[in-house]
């Protein structure tokens, strides 16, 4: 009988070995230690599913391997990373999940000790959703010394799935609730037993009670500053680890101070005890953590919720035998030009284009349209959206790490990760107030030593306490966050997080004419012939292979003319202008008025077409075109006026295509003809008059314009580089969507000042007073808990 091969490598296991890992409740026979001690690497970090999605064995492990270097080392694999890593800019970019951070400081940790790395191009990390975004050259450094490095200063990390992240919130929630049980059963047993000593002061209680009712206090205080305080300490040691302080190391020191004071008291039966109040501080601290945790866990979920969209299978055509059969395979493993079935109520496993099938879609999960979108043949569809009601089968054209809902969840979180200079500044001030609570303890202490003895050591403890920065740390990136997560619930996309700065100054805004005010939608109304030569079909023919290159709105309306028996060849874009190219050796142009005639005069009654055709710089025909005005194109615009926003119109259209446009809607100023240096000049002149500008637009020749604009916004229909370079992309194709997101950018920002407002004013206010001695350690710990819960709590308004 043969020998059976190894789960993990595939080797064959030596006979009389038995070692095994339980991999999706089976017992899995491994070949030695080094693969055992992957695989349950691997099961124990709920990575299994590189089991089941990995396309070869592993390979075999060195059992000699540090055990260290043995719970990272399979992260490495190319199979697993494809998961959920990203290429960008020849560079590899993942999001991580982080363990163990307790507050803005502990990001700030993180950031600065990993951006020391060789090879890391940028490491941005949100304490809020307690993700860390990372980016590095991967023959300098390894995903796996990155987690090692994470770990060595205290924290846990881990690839972000959404479904981990959701257990991973329940066990921290669960822990918390098991420190704050075993906290608030003891401290009301430390509580009885202290009006016990409190009514014995006035009895002349027994020194044998005396001493046993302070040593039962003892044992019962011991599960509270061990079990109940230990987050405290382990926040602590890492910031110090690391030669940096953060908002656990004055409240580790107070709960260590009063305890080791009330244990030397205990034991030497001399001095007073203050367990009662040392219980109660670390259970109201625990309640504060425990609070902000929840905040803080409702704002991450909210965009972990985007990754459950993704299914985990699909139903892909493979030929067998020369015919087709459908089957079911890890949507994951989905590559490009597979075709997939997708049935009525199944959610779509990849970005594609409609082969046959006509159904209605549920985009609402990217768009915040909750009306279907009807799809037919040559539509493209997104992974996540739900299918209706028809089968359709569609060709995948691109990977599940470069689709649309990948993207969006890796520019959301990326923005988001992103430290504007007002977050940089109270990183900065935080870590530098915390030192400044450290050495005003230390005088505190001296000077109420020197003067009042016994009152000394509570009035240092309510110092060190009340004082906390951790509500300056989180007044930014919470309020940071939740605009975010709530824009992207309305369809709008963040890709900058400067935008929430930006928008609310915003007093001048630039709009392209198609595509972003009217729907871009096109169609041939007319055409003049003007050489007998050739007849309507060949100049449609013509123009159409032509303008099979430009991806502007007016060559859409000729795709339903284009046949493939005619082709141009050395054809060149020339974004704004037009297309050229050759045909039988003569030289084929189509485009707007003001570029033809940069080549043949064009008399005066052909100014009002859309596209001029010329043959060797001939005029041979004109096409005349209409579009349509957007919903609410007029109302948003009359809305920007009522709010004392500058409305620009800068199009490339032609005169008589502008004049038409303004006979609906009238903006503050028109431009016509305007190729994109014309629309650089007129974006620059306005700045220079001190208006703070936003360029919106769909095209190829605006994207160079939004380099200009202060705030650059795509339409969701628009083309793939005008979105690449966009600020923000309105993926709902809503205008109103641009009074929404400066509604939400101006209310977050009236947000982060109400919180810095709060946190400034509070410790201006309770510093003095506790230094003074008017600050009970209660009062302080109530102080401190309530500023940061009411931080963050201000800041989840937004997600309302």
């Amino acid at each position: 009988m043969n020998n059976p091969n190894c789960f993990h490598c595939g080797e064959i296991i030596p006979t009389g070995l038995s070692l095994s890992v339980v991999i999706d409740d089976k017992a899995r026979d491994m070949c030695c230690i080094g693969c055992q001690a992957v695989a349950s690497a691997i099961v124990d970090n709920n990575l299994v599913d590189y089991y089941r999605f990995r396309s070869e064995k592993g390979n075999k492990v060195d059992a000699q391997v540090p055990d260290a270097l043995l719970n990272n080392q399979f992260i490495d694999d190319e199979n697993l990373q494809n998961e959920f890593t990203f290429d960008v800019d020849n560079c590899k970019e993942t999001i991580l999940s982080i363990d163990g951070m307790s507050c803005a400081a502990c990001a700030w940790l993180i950031e600065k000790q990993l951006s020391q790395k060789p090879g890391i191009a940028k490491i941005q990390v949100n304490a809020t959703t307690q993700r860390a975004t990372v980016t590095w050259q991967n023959d300098a450094i390894k995903l796996s010394d990155i987690l090692t490095a994470i770990h060595q200063i205290g924290y846990q990390a881990l690839p972000f799935k959404a479904n981990l992240a959701e257990q991973r919130n329940k066990q921290q929630s669960k822990a918390f609730v098991r420190r704050l049980g075993v906290s608030g059963i003891l401290t009301m047993q430390v509580m009885m037993i202290a009006f016990g000593l409190y009514f014995g002061a006035f009895s002349d209680l027994a020194e044998h009670n005396l001493a046993y009712l302070r040593g039962t206090s003892f044992v019962l205080t011991l599960p509270i500053v061990t079990f109940g305080a230990f987050p405290f300490y382990t926040g602590a040691i890492s910031a110090l680890k690391a030669r940096r302080l953060s908002m656990d190391v004055p409240v580790s020191i107070a709960i260590i101070l009063a305890f080791c004071a009330s244990t030397w008291a205990t034991f030497t039966r001399s001095g007073e005890v203050y367990f009662e109040s040392l219980a109660m501080f670390t259970f109201l601290l625990l309640i504060g953590k425990y609070l902000e945790f929840r905040a803080r866990a409702k704002a991450a979920e909210v965009s972990a919720n985007l990754l459950k969209l993704m299914p985990l299978t699909a139903t892909k055509l493979v030929i067998v035998d020369q015919q087709e059969q459908e089957q079911v395979v890890s949507a994951k493993q989905l590559e490009l030009n597979d075709i997939v079935i997708v049935k009525p109520g199944e959610t779509i496993p990849g970005d594609g284009i409609i082969l046959s099938g006509k159904s209605s879609v549920n985009e609402a999960m990217l768009t915040g349209e909750h009306s279907p979108v009807q799809k037919a043949k040559g539509s493209t569809v997104f992974a996540g959206t739900v299918n209706s009601d028809g089968n359709l089968t569609i060709e995948i054209v691109k990977t599940n790490s470069d689709s649309f809902l990948t993207n969006l969840i890796r520019l959301s979180e990326s923005a988001q990760a992103h430290k504007p200079a007002i977050a940089k500044l109270s990183d900065r001030i935080a870590q530098y107030f915390v030192a400044l609570i450290l050495l005003t303890a230390i005088g505190t202490s001296i000077y109420w030593t020197m003067h009042s003895p016994e009152e000394a050591f509570w009035i240092t403890l309510s110092v060190l306490v009340a004082t906390c920065p951790c509500a300056l740390s989180l007044a930014t990136p919470t309020a940071l966050t939740c605009g975010t997560i709530r824009l992207n619930k309305d369809g709008i996309m963040i890709k900058n997080a400067h935008v929430l700065e930006t928008m609310p100054k915003i007093d001048c805004i630039a709009f392209d004419k198609t595509g972003t005010l009217t729907n871009g939608e096109f169609a041939i109304t007319d055409i003049v012939l003007l050489n007998k030569q050739y007849d309507r079909d060949s100049i449609l023919a013509i123009a159409a292979a032509l303008e099979a290159h430009s991806e502007h709105p007016l060559a859409k309306a000729f795709n339903e003319y284009r046949n493939h028996d005619v082709n141009v060849k050395d054809v060149e874009v020339v974004p704004g202008c037009g297309v050229k190219g050759s045909k039988d050796g003569h030289q084929i142009c189509i485009g707007k008025v003001s570029w033809i005639e940069q080549f043949t005069p064009i008399d005066d009654s052909h100014h009002k077409a859309q596209c001029l055709l010329t043959v060797d710089n001939i005029l041979i025909a004109t096409f005349y075109m209409q579009d349509t005005l957007r919903v609410n194109t007029k109302t948003v615009i009359n809305d920007m006026r009522l709010a004392n926003i500058e409305t620009l119109l800068i199009s490339g259209d032609n005169k008589a295509g502008v004049d038409a446009f303004n006979q609906q809607v009238q903006l503050d100023q028109s431009f016509d003809t305007c190729s994109a240096n014309d629309k650089l000049t007129i974006l620059a002149d306005k700045q220079e008059a001190g208006k703070t500008v936003a360029m919106v637009g769909d095209g190829v020749n605006d994207s160079p314009v939004f380099a200009q604009a202060h705030v650059s916004i795509a339409m969701g229909s628009g083309t793939e580089i005008a979105k690449s370079g966009a600020d923000v992309i309105l993926l709902n194709n809503h205008l109103s969507s641009l009074l929404r997101l400066k509604h939400i950018a101006t209310k977050t920002s009236n947000i982060v000042k109400q919180n810095f407002g709060w946190a400034f004013a509070y410790n201006a206010i309770i510093l003095p007073l506790a230094v003074c001695g008017f600050i009970t350690p209660y009062m302080a710990v109530l102080g401190m808990s309530a500023s940061s819960i009411i931080v963050v709590t201000n800041s989840l308004r937004l997600l309302k």
